[in-house]
């Protein structure tokens, strides 16, 4: 009890809180953020390859 006691009421305490809860924020930003950006990738290559002749990458023969 002493450690919850500890953690909420001193300034180290408190700053080890914010930070936790900071990491745990920066993380679902960034696993949201790179599944954005894959998804998106993802679209843009089916849509090159939609509008290429055999499927080959454009600009290649």
């Amino acid at each position: 009890m002493e450690a919850w006691n500890e953690l909420f009421s001193t300034t180290y305490g408190l700053l080890s809180i914010v930070t936790i809860v900071g990491v745990i924020v920066m993380a679902a930003w960034f696993y949201r953020y790179f599944v954005t950006k894959m998804d998106e990738s993802e679209r843009e290559e089916k849509q090159r390859q939609k509008q290429s002749p055999l499927g080959r990458p454009s600009g290649q023969s």
